[in-house]
């Protein structure tokens, strides 16, 4: 068998064996890891679409957690029912999600003017300050968030299904809980999150976007919509991040105010900086680093030297964690300007030259 018949074998083995992993995951790991892969699949849906707005069009935006909230918060209040002291509207789950996420867009649409004709720092800036006023309204507009305790967040439910703790589910002998079944529903999320932006990125608005962030002068004298385009990408990050925001809500079963602030912003532009810039692929590598790594510091936190738990002397598993991917932002900055995406084609472009295919002459040719 030739060389590049094997690769091209490889390449859909290699998928086979990918999907089956991530079918039999809930099966072995316990809900701790469950949890954590939730937080870090609804992460990196929202790091995609910051990586849409930052990374292939250049447009630095710090309030990208603002949108998280908008997302969270609208998908409780509709899918809650009416109490004593809270708003709910009672809605079906489904219709509640894609109300968030498209209240999530109309956020972003209302902002859009400013995301068109402001750029870099200044755009920056501007969306930094939506997170002081997402904080101040989560915080005291108490019968619809909840106030500093937040709300309960009821479970997802698509055709009967209830992606809850009950009724009960037994699947070959292992318990299926609500994150057991939420692991599926994250999945399929996040693929189909990944391929609508991919297709973007590989089509005429994804070139658009590129030459806007690579020339802008060149784009407009090209005919490219500018002002346009940077609302347009602005309002489909919005969206993103309002899926991320539901799919926070469901794992985390409550909302609470104090998640969606400034170090969650940052969190997200360290996602895209690690993983790779404009790369679909980056935002996921990256997102699963930024929100893993606290989880795993936190895990091994006794076996870790200057790691410890809040109040017992040394870093907190987050202060450490913060430090180590800020080490790594710095790093890529400097030495990796593709991410560690970008390093992982490198290695792959490397070993591909160390070993070279040479196809054997038939038979009769002339040399």
């Amino acid at each position: 068998m030739s060389e590049p018949r094997a690769s091209r074998l490889a390449r859909p083995a290699l998928w086979t064996a990918a999907a089956l992993a991530v079918v039999v995951v809930p099966f072995y790991l316990e809900a701790f890891w469950l949890m954590a892969g939730l937080f870090a699949m609804s992460a990196a849906v929202g790091a995609i679409g910051l990586n849409l707005l930052t990374g292939a069009t250049g447009q630095l935006s710090m309030g990208h957690a603002f949108f998280l909230a908008v997302g969270a918060y609208t998908y409780v209040l509709l899918a809650s029912e009416p109490g004593s002291h809270l708003l709910g509207f009672g809605l079906p789950t489904p219709l509640a999600a894609v109300l968030a996420v498209a209240a999530a867009g109309a956020a972003g649409g209302l902002f859009s003017p400013i995301a068109g004709r402001l750029k870099g720092a200044y755009l920056g800036i501007a969306t930094f300050a939506l997170i002081f006023l997402g904080q101040h309204v989560l915080f005291n507009a108490e019968p619809v968030t909840g106030g500093y305790n937040g709300r309960a967040v009821p479970p997802f439910s698509l055709f009967g299904f209830s992606f809850a703790d009950t009724p009960e589910l037994v699947v070959l002998g292992v318990p299926f809980g609500s994150l057991e079944r939420l692991w599926y529903l994250a999945v399929v999320v996040l693929l189909a999150s990944g391929w609508f932006a991919k297709g973007v990125l590989a089509g005429r608005p994804g070139l658009a976007m590129n030459t806007i962030r690579d020339h802008e002068t060149a784009a407009g004298v090209m005919g490219v919509p500018v002002a346009k385009y940077r609302a347009g990408v602005f309002v489909l990050s919005s969206m993103y991040a309002g899926l991320a925001g539901v799919m926070l809500a469901l794992a985390f079963q409550r909302t609470v105010p104090e998640y969606f602030g400034i170090m969650l912003a940052l969190d997200y532009l360290a996602m895209i900086v690690i993983g790779g810039l404009g790369s679909v692929g980056g935002a996921v590598v990256g997102a699963a680093l930024v929100t893993l790594l606290p989880q795993v510091l936190t895990r091994y936190s006794d076996a870790l030297p200057l790691v410890a738990q809040p109040g017992t002397g040394g870093f907190s598993p987050a202060e450490a964690a913060r430090i180590l991917y800020g080490s790594v932002v710095v790093a890529v900055v400097l030495f990796l300007p593709a991410g560690l995406l970008g390093l992982a084609q490198r290695v792959r472009r490397r070993l591909a030259g160390a070993f070279p295919h040479h196809p054997s002459t038939p038979s009769g040719s002339s040399s």
